[in-house]
């Protein structure tokens, strides 16, 4: 599980964006802070994998807590969540390593897919090295691209997210087409030519999967980030 260090002065909105975040397959909510200073002494004891900061917290700015982060050895990755519309304030966070940057007032979709291109930028900078420069555009791309640009004729994002979400709630061993469809509420054919995209872009591995007779079914599952 990746774990979620959800830091907002605002009771209300922190609420919403645990919420938001525990809806997410894969993620969970280590902890809730309402100030820096609490998410400091968090990161003392308890290590996370993500956090989720808003800038105007009331005892300074979120950035101020990402550079204090950093000088404590704190290596999670930090995505803004605030109203700051400044575009110098964005690109002091682009310097800080700010891997994203919501503006408020947002969906549970907008979160979602921000979080699931940092999930998969997060398993393709997982080790070893890259092949070249291609694979490095590829990395880079997968955190700043939206998921649901340049999709395959025929192909529409509120679908793709459905096959996807019924993907990464598989158990490890996968599921086939016929289980995503049912999931995803759509045809066989339909969720196979979702799951096929979701292999094409790197997304899932597919394997046969043999019964007692007949040809052996396709299963997909999530991919982690190897290669089939």
């Amino acid at each position: 599980m990746i774990s979620v260090l959800v830091v907002e002065d605002d009771p209300v909105a922190a609420d919403a964006h645990r919420m938001y975040v525990e809806r997410l397959p894969g993620f969970e909510v280590g902890a809730v802070v309402h100030t820096g200073g609490a998410a400091l002494r968090l990161l003392e004891r308890r290590p996370v994998d993500l956090v989720l900061l808003d800038l105007h917290l009331p005892d300074g700015h979120g950035l101020d807590l990402v550079r204090r982060m950093r000088s404590a050895g704190h290596g999670a990755d930090v995505v803004a969540v605030t109203s700051a519309r400044d575009l110098a304030v964005v690109r002091q966070a682009v310097s800080l390593g700010v891997v994203q940057y919501l503006l408020k007032p947002f969906t549970f979709p907008a979160l979602r897919d921000r979080l699931e291109l940092w999930a998969r930028y997060r398993d393709d900078a997982a080790g070893g090295e890259a092949s070249g420069q291609a694979e490095v555009d590829r990395m880079l791309g997968a955190l700043r691209s939206p998921q649901t640009s340049a999709l395959p004729k025929g192909l529409s994002g509120p679908t793709l997210e459905a096959v996807t979400a019924a993907l990464r709630a598989a158990s490890g061993d996968g599921l086939s087409a016929a289980v995503a469809a049912r999931e995803a509420g759509v045809s066989r054919i339909t969720a196979r030519r979702y799951l096929e995209h979701l292999v094409d872009t790197g997304r899932a591995v597919r394997s046969p999967q043999y019964g007692q007779v007949g040809r052996p079914e396709l299963c997909y599952r999530w991919s982690d980030g190897t290669k089939a």
